[in-house]
């Protein structure tokens, strides 16, 4: 179907408008998957809070000009299917990933975070906010364990000098 003016205009915006507010990307070649697998794969990204779009080459690069998502321009050959994580950097790579896992024909053509081509490995093995939180408390509560395991050996010690 023939897209006219207008209509690229705002492909173009609209992509536009998703990169400004994403905190990553992912790009993806989604060729020989049935429409059934990348149904269930859109289903998963708007539970994930992942934006995905296929849309043209030449409209995409337009469309990334002026964000942080422009290095990936190299990426886009055939076609492409770009997806923004909105909610946490490392959402759409996690769900690419396991779906590239089960899906042979997916191929994740790469990934970028903070203005850098990343690995889309990297990417999908950040911890979200809740894991970062409760990593650090763990970090903190095994400090404080072991800082009362000190306090008490060293009471223990000074208790048998004074027996």
């Amino acid at each position: 179907m023939a897209l006219n003016l207008q209509d690229k205009q705002a492909i173009v915006a609209e992509v536009n408008e998703a990169a400004k507010g994403a905190l990553s990307a992912v790009i993806a070649d989604s060729r020989g998957v049935t429409v059934d697998k990348m149904t269930d794969l859109r289903k998963a990204a708007r539970e994930a809070g992942v934006s995905m779009r296929v849309v043209r080459n030449t409209l995409l690069r337009r469309a990334v000009e002026g964000t942080e998502f422009e290095c990936l321009k190299d990426t886009f050959t055939g076609p492409t299917l770009i997806a923004f994580s909105n909610e946490h950097p490392g959402a759409a790579a996690r769900l690419f990933n396991e779906f590239a896992k089960a899906n042979k024909e997916f191929e994740i053509k790469g990934a970028a975070f903070e203005g850098k081509i990343q690995d889309v490995e990297f990417l999908a093995t950040l911890p979200t906010y809740e894991e970062a939180i409760a990593r650090l408390m763990g970090t903190m509560k095994e400090a404080a364990a072991g800082k009362l395991v000190r306090t008490f050996a060293a009471l223990r010690d000074k208790l048998q000098e004074a027996a």
